[in-house]
Parts: C-alpha cells; structure tokens; sequence
C-alpha cells in the first residue's frame, strides 16, 4: 500500500479491476526468489506506475476466489510505502486505472472489506508515527 501527502489527509494508491468496477490494493503473486516485501514492491511499480520507500509491515490476509471456473485460496502480505517516484498513469495492463485518492474517499471506494481494514490500519501508523510530518 502506497500514501502520499495529500492536501490535509494522506492520499491512497487504488488500482481499478474489473472494469473499473472494483478499486483495491495492488497486490499479486510472489515470483521465486522474492520476499513478499520485494513482492509488494514490484507490484505497486507494475499495478500502480509508482515507486515507494518501505515503512513497515502492515497485515496478512487470505481469501478464496474463482479463476477459469475453479476455487483458488490465496495469501496476500501488505506492507506500507512512502510514495517516491512515478505516474499512476503509467500502470501495466493487469489493471484498467490507478490513482491517488484522499484517504476519506478510499476508505469510501475500497470494495473489499479485508482490504478496507488493511488500510485503516495504515491510516493509524501514518497517523501514529507522523509520517506526514517530514
């Protein structure tokens, strides 16, 4: 998960699937060789167009979900990044758009309720830490 200062409240990286119709995190597989970490990192670059410096680990969720007519359970680490560099703009083809959004409308938009609770926690380290204070 990526947040950047934003005009009073930090801003959120979402990233749209599924015609646009689902807005969550970048999130994705962990390729061999990789930490979930480096994982996390290369997926926010392709899903997001953006680079982040890591700040800490956030949460572990798991879930089921259908692909090509079969049940598949996957396990997704979150961590949080300090945006650094890039576009959203630039996102790869995984996913239909990509953007910054005030923390408030995330917490609206975010469609998953794991993922929302995935991101309340970061807005209460942000917030606890004073990340946005530097």
């Amino acid at each position: 998960m990526v947040f950047r200062r934003g005009k009073g409240d930090p801003e959120i990286l979402l990233v749209a699937t599924k015609g646009g119709t689902r807005w969550q995190l970048p999130k994705g597989k962990v390729e061999p060789g990789e930490s979930p970490q480096e994982a996390a990192f290369r997926e926010v670059k392709e899903e997001g167009g953006v680079e982040g410096e890591f700040v800490c680990p956030l949460d572990t969720i798991s879930y089921w979900y259908y692909w090509e007519g079969k049940k598949h359970w996957k396990l997704v680490d979150f961590f949080l990044f300090r945006y650094r560099s890039g576009d959203p703009g630039k996102h790869d083809w995984e996913v239909d758009d990509a953007r910054f959004f005030p923390a408030r409308e995330a917490l609206e938009i975010i469609t998953f309720p794991t993922e929302k609770k995935v991101l309340e926690r970061a807005l209460e380290i942000i917030k606890r830490k004073r990340l946005l204070d530097d």
